[in-house]
């Protein structure tokens, strides 16, 4: 077997084998400390809003109840994984109130030892708490509190089966991929040094912490003039002493940490603090190679940066596919630790000296560029030379190398100098919370999806609520939590509605049909179905406000609105346009007053906006067009509902509709003119929403609840045109004039004047989440 794995590099000749190399499975756990405004560890519990840390797949706790650990599932992308890290901390920073999350692997201000709050897990989780008040005898409570990340990847199963066919002919597969990961971790425990060297992030701590000496007793802080990290050093997160186990086989690694244990010098196989962990499933067997020894970046809101998750895959595939020794014996283990352990304290020297694995001195810069020249080498063999991403870690890397790029510990320690540990660390976790406060709509690593599906995601992470994501394009996706199963598309077709009363929203036709004979006032028209007689038919609407508009569309698609209709070119247009959306058409009154946006879910009307159409303000001296531009710049506004508000489009309908209005984009409003751009006013064709949920009258939300009673169906938007809000309901002062039924949920959450009501969480809450 070790034979055919020191073959493994010649395996990069083969085209099937580089098609698949980057594939795998990458995971991220991350722990912050809460700390107060003054830069105090938080000693509150952990936030009940969070949901159940026991149960939680994503948020939990470390050794303290002050520590929050995130924790993302296994994606098949660096780029997902990130954003979904990035999303974690968004919502727990969120949720904690006006606590903060401290950005370094180093502790904030700690209180007394006995004062850390060793965290609770309830009766379920006594076994976890046991454990750590162990391990908080044994190394101090004050080193418990150091933090970190934890990178997880696995091979992705395409190429696992590759790999086999061709060198395990014999059927030993489970040996062979044991045999693997193994080879990964051994070369891995080899050049460890490299990543602490490249990305330390934790030079120095402020001044009271002082940590359990675990030989003498003695609590000191911890001290290295050039230290890249404190935290990965030998007065760092280590055990009692440096053990050393076997790696040459599953078994005989298995076996050296349980005589360990039997020994009494751990607790379990969990305490054994190696930079790098074999992790297992339920069957026992290897799912994933956990790496340990990353601080947090102080400099990233994520605590890490997606060149650093490239450059480590890199590194990960590297040392599989390097050839090496034919055993990894105690004497090259000796040699790897201490290498680890002079990066970590010394890593900022210019002179510092390494041994290599042959047992001669060489400067750490000299071995650090034959490591980075191989990594190089094997991107070109294995066809990763030409992807950028793996280009832009690699060009990252040569920068901390040669000094174009200041060392992160080096950065910290000037920065740090400036103002001191804590003051510096609290201004970073400040604007990371503005930054969390900024983006708090969005799913990092995930934007393709429409915002409302994005939201729906988060109110699920924060609650615990496992999900996966079926079809992207079409936003399907499946939610967990326990033995309950949902399917979702698009966040508001769900199983509460049943498919007839979606398709009676869908056929415009039909809902004015159903809600008429209830006794619900809708719009009066005609239906057609030849667009024929529709564009002969100009006559008899001649002269009056008509609505245009297909029987099945959805978001405004296709509706024209003509106030005036005395232009028969413009009205043939409008019905031409419909058609191109349906082939069959309403052509309706148009219903004076506002239109209200109505979200209905179950016998409650959740959330009501009125949307105001795509508009400019003049300042009497833009254009329009320029007025566009310039208000599409807001962030809050983008394309294809992934942000609150879309932009303002200047398409053939704008053009139609400031035609109407003897304008065009050339012309240039007075001083806080209003024009508009569209007579619809969905937010989906720019329009902007001001919420009215607590500002109409009690009316009309029973005449919206009993339009879904008609059409029964759970969850709906429903827009209704009124000429006061104020005043009670009659048949004379509204109308219905459409339900949807996969209505937004995100322009309920981000009004643009209002406050959220968080229809994401009603939503789960009406699916028994």
């Amino acid at each position: 077997m070790k034979t055919i794995h020191n073959k493994l590099f010649e395996l990069l000749e083969n085209k099937s084998i580089r098609s698949s190399i980057c594939d795998g499975l990458f995971g991220i756990e991350k722990e912050n400390v809460r700390v107060d405004k003054s830069g105090h560890m938080a000693t509150t519990p952990h936030p009940g809003i969070l949901g159940d840390k026991f149960k939680h797949p994503y948020i939990t706790t470390d050794f303290s109840e002050s520590q929050v650990e995130m924790i993302t599932p296994p994606l098949d992308s660096i780029d997902k994984v990130h954003g979904f890290l990035e999303t974690l901390h968004d919502v727990v920073t969120q949720n904690i109130g006006d606590e903060l999350l401290w950005p370094q692997s180093l502790p904030p201000l700690l209180p007394d030892e006995e004062d850390i709050p060793i965290a609770q897990f309830g009766g379920s989780g006594v076994s976890k708490e046991k454990y750590r008040e162990i391990l908080a005898k044994r190394y101090g409570r004050e080193r418990q509190m150091l933090t970190g990340i934890h990178y997880n990847f696995s091979l992705s199963d395409r190429l696992e089966r590759k790999l086999i066919k061709i060198c395990c002919p014999d059927g030993k597969t489970e040996q062979f991929r044991e045999a693997l990961y193994l080879k990964m971790i051994r070369n891995f425990m080899r050049y460890r040094w490299f990543l602490v060297w490249l990305f330390g992030s934790s030079p120095v701590s402020d001044p009271s912490f002082k940590m359990k000496n675990l030989k003498t007793g003695e609590k000191k802080q911890v001290i290295c003039g050039n230290a890249v990290s404190i935290r990965t050093s030998s007065g760092g997160y280590r055990n009692e002493e440096e053990y050393y186990v076997d790696f040459n086989s599953l078994d005989a690694f298995n076996q050296s940490i349980s005589n360990l244990v039997a020994d009494g010098k751990l607790v379990g196989h969990e305490e054994l603090y190696l930079p790098i962990r074999l992790k297992f499933d339920a069957n026992e067997r290897i799912s994933h190679v956990e790496v340990r020894l990353l601080d947090l970046d102080p400099y990233e809101k994520a605590g890490i940066s997606k060149n650093r998750l490239h450059l480590v895959h890199l590194f990960l595939l590297h040392c599989l596919f390097k050839n090496e020794p034919d055993v990894y014996d105690k004497k090259q283990q000796e040699i790897a630790a201490n290498n680890q352990d002079l990066v970590a304290c010394y890593g900022l020297k210019s002179d510092l000296k390494l041994s290599n694995f042959e047992g001669e001195d060489i400067l750490a810069q000299d071995f650090g560029q034959e490591i980075y020249v191989d990594i190089q080498n094997f991107m070109k063999l294995a066809d990763l030379a030409n992807k950028e991403e793996y280009i832009s870690a690699m060009k990252h890397c040569q920068s901390i190398m040669d000094g174009s790029v200041v060392h992160t510990s080096l950065k910290l320690r000037e920065d740090i100098m400036k103002t001191g540990f804590i003051t510096f660390h609290m201004k970073q976790a400040e604007k990371y919370q503005f930054e969390s406060k900024l983006s708090s709509f969005r799913f990092h690593g995930f934007e393709k999806l429409e915002l409302s599906t994005q939201l729906l995601l988060k109110a699920a992470l924060r609650r615990g609520v496992e999900f996966d994501i079926l079809d992207q394009n079409e936003n399907f996706v499946r939610l967990k939590q326990g033995d309950k199963v949902e399917y979702v598309m698009q966040a508001t077709r769900t199983s509460l509605d049943n498919y007839s009363s979606v398709l009676m929203m869908e056929n415009k036709l039909v809902t004015k049909t159903v809600l008429d004979e209830f006794g619900i006032c809708v719009p009066g028209g005609m239906n057609y179905v030849f667009k024929e007689k529709a564009l002969s038919d100009f006559e008899l609407f001649q002269g009056k406000a008509i609505v245009i508009k297909p029987k099945s569309t959805n978001f405004g698609l296709g509706i024209s609105i003509l106030k005036e209709n005395n232009k028969e070119e413009v009205y043939q247009r409008a019905v031409e346009i419909a058609f191109e959306h349906d082939n069959s058409i309403l052509i309706e009154d148009f219903v004076s007053g506002r239109e209200f946006r109505f979200f209905v879910m179950g016998d409650k009307v959740v959330g009501i906006l009125h949307r105001v159409p795509a508009n400019v303000k003049g300042d009497g001296k833009l254009t329009i067009r320029e007025l566009v531009e310039k208000k599409n710049l807001d962030p809050l506004r983008g394309k294809g509902y992934v942000t609150p508000l879309e932009k303002i489009s200047m398409g053939e309908a704008e053009t139609m509709f400031l035609a109407d209005q003897n304008l065009t984009f050339e012309n240039i409003p007075e001083l806080d003119e209003i024009v508009y751009l569209r007579e619809n006013s969905n937010i989906s064709t720019g329009g902007d929403s001001i919420d009215f949920t607590d500002d109409i009258h009690q009316s009309y939300k029973d005449i919206a609840v009993k339009a879904t009673k008609a059409l029964d169906v759970k969850i709906t938007g429903l827009d209704m045109m009124i000429l006061d809000v104020k005043a009670p309901a009659t048949d004379k002062n509204y109308s219905i004039i459409e339900m949807n039924f996969n209505p937004a949920i995100h322009i309920h959450c981000y009004p643009y004047i209002g406050k959220n009501r968080y229809l994401n969480e009603k939503v789960l809450d009406a699916l028994g989440f």
